[in-house]
């Protein structure tokens, strides 16, 4: 059966081209909006399409809905029901990507959050690799800093803030390299466009605190945990100065759409001093990669089969 994308829009499931807004949209005029990138990972061998910790980015994008005053009145059980419907009734049979958002869908122009519409989407769309996790990706230090908490609250997965981003992936990949790393208002390092960042030093995890202007990322948090529970190594919450990223072992960002891809190159300078990648970003790869496919039945509590019947002939 051919794919078929559909989405949930105005309080119902409709085919994907069916689903679209007006352009006095407040949320297309002014980026109120908040969103979460939820993966569908594709085992052939399974027949099945595993969703990657849907819960915990419904409950993030519940979060973020009460920092930015929109209304969200669902459940996480309801919204994980919608995508679970959405991604069945679509068929895709490759890795996907769903994108869950919360919007101000009132026709209305003036720069505000109170007195303005809400409501609710979901839509689905085939996305494979985002970044090449096979190699290390070449990185600069952007010249655009970080959006601090107190601009556009960092906690939140706003759509008005991505312009920061937007603008630091441009500049990176019209200078010749594949990512962009942003530092703070005080020159810390922060995260990737769309990444959290991980150092490797002294055979320790270095990441950048939530005080530095990151999103906690889901990804973050699994790797996290894989690093200990799989390869007895600490992570250390610390700030990151600039010139640490040119002396430590190992680099590696984590994302939805980034997986576990390692840095070989930052500003010119080889990380660690080597080509390829490194053994602890190689191994925390593995695992991961294993553990979203559900190849590793140890986490698969943090998966959600989509195709019912096959999930049953599992069990």
């Amino acid at each position: 059966m051919a794919a078929v994308p559909y989405a949930y829009f105005q309080r119902r499931v409709v085919p994907l081209a069916e689903a679209k807004i007006g352009i006095m949209t407040h949320a297309f005029n002014y980026g109120t909006a908040v969103f979460e990138g939820i993966r569908g990972n594709w085992n052939a061998e399974h027949q099945q399409l595993y969703l990657f910790r849907p819960e915990d980015h419904f409950r993030r994008i519940m979060r973020s809905a009460r920092v930015c005053r929109i209304g969200l009145p669902y459940t996480v059980d309801q919204m994980l029901k919608l995508v679970l419907e959405i991604a069945e009734r679509s068929h895709y049979q490759e890795d996907v990507y769903m994108r869950p958002l919360a919007y101000k869908s009132a026709e209305k122009v003036g720069v505000r959050l109170h007195g303005i519409e809400d409501d609710f989407l979901i839509f689905i769309t085939p996305f494979g690799p985002y970044l090449d996790v096979t190699k290390g990706i070449r990185c600069c230090v952007s010249s655009w800093r970080r959006i601090d908490d107190n601009a556009i609250p960092a906690r939140a997965k706003v759509t008005g803030g991505y312009i920061n981003s937007a603008l630091a992936k441009s500049e990176a990949e019209e200078d010749g390299y594949e990512e962009a790393i942003l530092l703070t208002q005080d020159g810390h390092v922060s995260e990737g466009s769309g990444e959290n960042i991980f150092l490797v030093m002294d055979g320790k995890l270095v990441t950048p605190p939530s005080s530095d202007n990151i999103l906690i990322g889901i990804t973050r948090e699994s790797v996290i945990a894989l690093a200990r529970e799989e390869m007895g190594l600490e992570t250390v919450e610390r700030s990151i100065d600039r010139s640490e990223l040119f002396t430590c072992d190992e680099v590696f960002l984590t994302g939805t759409a980034a997986h576990v891809t390692s840095v070989a190159e930052i500003d010119r300078r080889a990380v660690g001093g080597r080509q390829g990648i490194g053994p602890i970003t190689a191994r925390l790869q593995q695992l991961y990669f294993e553990v979203i496919r559900g190849d590793n039945p140890k986490y698969r509590h943090w998966l959600v089969p989509v195709y019912a019947q096959v999930a049953q002939k599992m069990k």
